[in-house]
């Protein structure tokens, strides 16, 4: 498999999944800077023009962070990145797509691409602001119910784990100080074997 990835930005829970699994795959670091997710050879790949982008051996692709984790979960039932219980599985998908489709997508976009909501630069400042309280809420929401857990789950490591751990890697980005729960959960994630190779293969420091 390949994985297509910008270093830091949120395919690095894809990468970390990817190591916590442990089997061969290629890493492609994609060129943000010189747009190469425009480019002609990727956009036949995924025509969204985003990371992360799975491609699997047979050539299909697959795209969206949440599609990507499931499918590697499942296909590899023996790391157990996914609870076997109705409930639990609810209660991974709840926390993965609120930091996903809430936290990334509405508040930390907002604070770093405000002109795709407004396109005044006076009103930037306004955008990011809403982006942050976003943000913030998303953090305070999510530090409450990591109370007294380890990970997501109670004690399993889970595709829950890594989406949380991008943003988490992401308020460090923007100075956004991490509640406690937040931080001992971080913390305990950066400890993790396979998230210190991922760091090491996208050049970001430990």
């Amino acid at each position: 498999m390949k994985l297509y990835f910008a270093p830091g930005a949120c395919s690095i829970g894809i990468h970390v999944l990817m190591n916590e699994i442990g089997k061969p795959f290629e890493a492609h670091k994609m060129n943000f800077m010189e747009r190469e997710q425009y480019g002609d050879a990727f956009v036949k790949k995924n025509p969204k023009s985003k990371v992360p982008t799975l491609e699997k051996d047979d050539g299909s692709v697959i795209t969206e962070f949440p599609a990507i984790a499931t499918y590697l979960a499942m296909t590899n039932p023996d790391k157990k990145l996914m609870p076997s219980s109705a409930d639990d599985m609810a209660k991974a998908l709840e926390v993965m797509d609120y930091c996903v489709s809430t936290i990334h997508m509405q508040g930390f976009s907002r604070m770093f691409r405000p002109e795709n909501y407004a396109p005044s630069k006076t009103d930037h400042d306004a955008v990011k602001a809403r982006g942050k309280e976003i943000f913030e809420k998303g953090l305070a929401l999510l530090d409450g119910k990591m109370a007294g857990k380890d990970y997501v789950l109670g004690s399993q490591f889970s595709i829950a784990d890594a989406a949380l751990f991008y943003i988490e890697f992401w308020a460090g980005r923007v100075k956004i100080p991490l509640p406690a729960n937040l931080q001992a959960h971080f913390d305990r994630m950066k400890a993790r074997p396979a998230v210190q190779r991922t760091f090491a293969a996208e050049g970001l420091p430990a």
